[in-house]
Parts: structure tokens; C-alpha cells; sequence
């Protein structure tokens, strides 16, 4: 058989040719675009993402931050943040302006930043002071040196600490219209400085004092109704308060408040006691009669805030109860108290009851021994009477917050048959040597002695030599209030040594309507705050319907208060 060969150049075109076939032929199974040699084709790209740039965060600044701490803070609020600073040099510095620091103190009396301080003031004159309130608007007036309100024309007293920070609230005092003095002479001065003749308060001294510097030769004033001694107090609505507070860096802040311990306050109501002492209680005779006409609680229906509100409560109970009492209104010296009538002290919250009347066993030991059991069975504490001697002689300690206090008392005046003895009931024989051993002993435990005295009674203001004499010896042992149980006829008051002495209180819930001496009563409202006694306030009442003490008008206070002072000598 014959074969044809192709040519060699033939023969590479062949294979040329073929393989071109074989490509199309598969992109066309492919799916491959076919690139027609004559055309130029045209790309289709994909974009690249754009890229995010992130910004370099600004670091953290390193400790210490800057603090700025403006001149005018109150005393101790400055000195505990100078004290924080000074300990920790690794965490601020100071700086020289606010502008430039990363934390700022700032002071006022409305702040919308974070709270650091809130300091209180009261406004207050010398205790024997007649005016009882003034007004917000009477103090910006003494501020800018305009007259106004009862101690109009009146510096006011207070110390550079306290025109310092009141000034960075209230702006610079008026020329004259403020008088710093050192802290140690403020009271002084404002005593000194009373007019001879005070038939009215007019020409009396006043101050702003910080809180806890309040003692009780200060009366506090109420201001616009409220009173820095009411532990209900809205600081937030009372305006004579500085607060201070820190602006600026978060972690400042918070490493701020916790090295001073914020928010720092020089009037924390958990700090605070009310003692209210009361007179002499005898439910008998026409005081009895009203209560079976009127109810068991009307004694008490006009003056029961006042009881009430206390921390604790004094009631001097001096008549027992008894199955068998029967008291008619008509003049009697032998007394009795029918046994319901207890259900008023269970009403009145009382919370300490002193039993050194001379009237407890009238109607024998069984009486006394009822009225013992009555007490007990209620939880109700009581001094200055008891089951025997060694008990009615014992002080009675009662603790509420940060304070201690010990009651104890005893009936000089007799008569014999209602002494306790070691086996009979009744009140304390008074051993004054024995007293004062036991009031120094309190003193040294801290625990702050309040004594009474069933003492020999007067119809007369001024307390008699003796009485004076037997009262600040009580003070000269450590008693922090010592205060007359005895008196129908009230007396005059004394601040010995800084103590306040009550030589006697007049009547709270008895009869005595026939002599106007007689129906006036004080109730006092002793304040005390951080372990020390800082004022009291002198609640005053009329006897009405011969049970019912109501409180005094305005008119009448005036007129009882000023008859009072003056036979204190004030």
C-alpha cells in the first residue's frame, strides 16, 4: 500500500490548527470566556476594601493629678483633705488655679457636682435670750449691714473660720456688719455685751456658730421655723448650710472620697440624743377627777409632741397606784393613783421613771410594791425608788447611740416612812458623799450623769443658799445635768462651770390651779450630740382644768421667762 507523507511545514500547521480546536472545544465546556484574537477584552476588578484607620487612644495621665483646694473651707473639712493630700504626695498635686487642675474643690450652698462635705451653722445667742426665731431673710439683712428682724443694728458674732466659708456662699460681708473673733471668746463676748436692762431682746447679742460647737450657754434660734436640735432636720431645705463638693476628673474624685472618707458632716442625726425632763407628775386629787371626766390620756393631749419626740423621756412619779384608790377634788395631802391611769405613760412612750417623791408610800407598801410590779411588768426603768435601799440608791444607765447616760437621785427631805430600807420599798435616802463617789465613778466610765433632787420646796424663783451649794456639788463631782424634781413653784436655772443646773421645774400633769406660780411649768429638752451636752431648750406650759398643761402663748412666755432670769441674775 502506497502512504502519503505531508510536508514538515504542512505538518506543524496541522498540530497548530488542531490544538486550537481541542481549546475551544473545551471552554465551551468550561464556561472560559473565548478571547477573540482580534479583540481587545475589557477587565472587570474587584475593589480593594478601603481601610479604617483607628485613632491612637489617649493614654491614661499617670498619678498624681492635679487639685485645686480653695481658700474659705470650714476648718475641719480643710484640714481633712490638706491631711489626705499630705499623705499621699503620689496621687495629687497641687495646682495653682482651676483652670489647671484636673480635680477642683468647689463650695456653695446648692451644688450640682459631687458631694464631699455638707457643714451646718446655727444661728444662736446667750441662752438667757428672750427671742426664740428669726428669719433667713433677717440674717441676709445683718449680712449687708441693713437693720432688720429683733437684733437689728447687731453685729454678728462668729469666728474668721465661719466668715470665711459663709462668705463663699453669701459673698463678702458689708463694712461693720460682722465681728471675727477667736473661737475661745465668741460666747463670752456675746454675754458680755447684753444690755444691763433686757426687758425685751432688742440690743442682745447673736452669732452663726458651726453645729458641734454649739455648748449651752448658746440658745440656738430657730431659723424660718426649723431648729438645727431637731433631729429631724431637712438639711436640704435649711439654708444656712455650706456644702462642699469636687469637680473634674471621675477616678480623681473617687480616689478622693475615699481617702477623707465623704461625705464629712459636722451634723449626723445618728449622733444625736434628746432628753426631755419633766416636773413633778401627781395623778391624784382634781387631776384625777379630770382624767375619769375627760380620759385616762387628756393630760397630756396639748404637750405630747413634745414628750414624745424625745429619745428619752423623764417622768418624776410621785404617788403610787392602788386597787383601792379613790381621790375626790378637794384639798388632800395623802395621795393615790388609780391603776389605769398608767396607760398615759404607756401612751407617752416614758422612758425613765424617778421615784423620789416623799408622797410614794400614802397609802402604805402595798401601793409601792403594786406600783414596783406595774413598772416591771412593762419594761419600765426607773431610779431614785425601789424595791429596797441597796436597789432605789443603784444608778440607772441607759444607752442610745453613741451615749451613755446615768440616772440618779434622792429624797433629802423625807418623810422617814418613805425611805426605802434594806426589806421595805420606797425612795432614796440621800448619802451625798455616796452621790458623788458615783458620779465621779460614771464619769470615769464615760457614762454622762444626769441627777435629780426631791429637795425642799419654795414659793420662790431664786434657789436658796443651800440648795445652790447641795446642787453644784453635784456638778463639782461630774454631773453634766442636775435638775429640781421638788418644785411646785418653779425656779431659776444656772450655768455653773458650763453645766446647766434646773433648780426646779414646776408641775407637769397636778392640780394646782389656785396660784399662777403654780400652773407655769418648764419641760427641758436637753440635746446631746457626739458625747457632749450642747444646749437645751426650754419648752414652757400653762396649767389648764387641773390636769391639762397646754403651751405658753407668746406673751406669756415672755412675761414667765423674764421674771426667771432675772432671778438668775441674768
Amino acid at each position: 500500500m502506497a502512504t502519503t507523507s505531508l510536508p514538515r511545514r504542512n505538518l506543524w500547521l496541522y498540530l497548530l490548527v488542531s490544538l486550537t480546536l481541542i481549546g475551544v472545544l473545551f471552554a465551551a465546556c468550561t464556561g472560559t470566556p473565548v478571547i477573540n484574537p482580534g479583540v481587545t477584552p475589557t477587565s472587570t476588578r474587584t475593589p480593594r476594601p478601603t481601610a479604617t484607620l483607628t485613632p491612637t487612644p489617649t493614654p491614661t495621665p499617670a498619678w498624681p493629678l492635679t487639685i485645686y483646694v480653695p481658700e474659705g473651707l470650714p476648718a475641719p473639712i480643710a484640714d481633712a483633705i490638706d491631711a489626705a493630700l499630705a499623705e499621699h504626695p503620689d496621687l495629687f498635686a497641687p495646682a495653682s488655679s482651676p483652670a489647671t487642675a484636673d480635680v477642683q474643690i468647689v463650695v456653695g450652698s446648692d451644688l450640682g457636682v459631687t458631694s464631699l462635705a455638707e457643714w451646718v451653722y446655727a444661728v444662736a445667742a446667750p441662752f438667757p435670750t428672750l427671742t426664740d426665731e428669726v428669719t433667713w431673710a433677717d440674717v441676709q439683712s445683718g449680712w449687708s449691714g441693713v437693720a432688720s428682724g429683733p437684733f437689728g443694728g447687731q453685729p454678728l458674732l462668729m469666728t474668721e473660720d465661719t466668715q470665711a466659708a459663709l462668705s463663699s456662699v453669701l459673698g463678702a460681708p458689708a463694712d461693720g456688719a460682722v465681728s471675727a473673733l477667736p473661737a475661745d471668746q465668741l460666747a463670752n463676748t456675746a454675754w458680755n455685751t447684753r444690755p444691763a436692762v433686757r426687758l425685751n431682746a432688742h440690743g442682745e447679742a447673736w452669732a452663726i456658730v458651726p453645729f458641734e460647737q454649739l455648748e449651752p450657754r448658746w440658745k440656738a434660734l430657730r431659723l424660718d421655723g426649723a431648729s438645727v436640735l431637731d433631729k429631724e432636720l431637712d438639711s436640704g431645705a435649711y439654708p444656712l448650710v455650706v456644702r462642699i463638693g469636687a469637680t473634674g476628673s471621675e477616678r480623681g474624685i473617687a480616689k478622693l472620697q475615699e481617702l477623707i472618707g465623704a461625705p464629712l458632716t459636722n451634723r449626723d442625726p445618728q449622733k444625736m440624743t434628746v432628753l426631755v425632763m419633766t416636773g413633778v407628775t401627781a395623778m391624784g386629787r382634781c387631776t384625777a377627777t379630770t382624767m375619769d371626766r375627760e380620759g385616762v390620756l387628756y393630760p397630756a393631749r396639748d404637750i405630747r409632741p413634745w414628750l414624745v419626740e424625745a429619745d428619752i423621756t423623764h417622768i418624776s412619779n410621785e404617788v403610787s397606784f392602788a386597787h383601792n384608790c379613790q381621790q375626790v377634788c378637794r384639798d388632800s395631802v395623802v395621795f393615790c393613783a388609780k391603776p389605769n391611769y398608767i396607760e398615759l405613760f404607756e401612751d407617752l412612750d416614758i422612758d425613765v421613771i424617778e421615784l423620789t417623791g416623799n408622797h410614794l408610800l400614802d397609802w402604805g407598801e402595798g401601793a409601792m410594791e403594786l406600783s414596783l410590779g406595774m413598772y416591771d411588768e412593762r419594761g419600765f426603768p426607773y431610779y431614785g425608788g425601789g424595791w429596797n435601799v441597796t436597789q432605789a440608791q443603784r444608778p440607772l444607765t441607759i444607752t442610745h447611740g453613741v451615749h451613755t447616760f446615768g440616772f440618779i437621785g434622792c429624797n433629802p427631805v423625807g418623810p422617814d416612812y418613805d425611805w426605802a430600807t434594806e426589806s421595805r420599798a420606797g425612795s432614796a435616802p440621800c448619802n451625798f458623799d455616796w452621790m458623788h463617789a458615783q458620779i465621779r465613778q460614771m464619769r470615769e466610765q464615760s457614762i454622762i450623769p444626769i441627777v435629780t433632787l426631791q429637795y425642799w420646796e419654795f414659793d420662790r424663783f431664786e434657789p436658796t443658799p443651800q440648795q445652790m451649794a447641795d446642787f453644784r456639788a453635784m456638778v463639782d463631782a461630774g454631773a453634766v445635768i442636775v435638775s429640781g424634781s421638788q418644785a411646785h413653784h418653779p425656779q431659776t436655772f444656772e450655768l455653773y462651770n458650763g453645766t446647766f443646773i434646773h433648780y426646779g421645774l414646776g408641775n407637769l400633769f397636778f392640780d394646782q390651779m389656785q396660784w399662777i406660780e403654780y400652773r407655769r411649768e418648764f419641760i427641758d429638752r436637753h440635746v446631746f450630740y457626739d458625747g457632749r451636752h450642747i444646749g437645751t431648750e426650754v419648752l414652757t406650759a400653762m396649767l389648764e382644768d387641773y390636769a391639762r398643761p397646754r403651751p405658753m402663748t407668746t406673751e406669756e412666755r415672755e412675761a414667765f421667762l423674764t421674771e426667771v432670769f432675772a432671778a438668775g441674775g441674768w
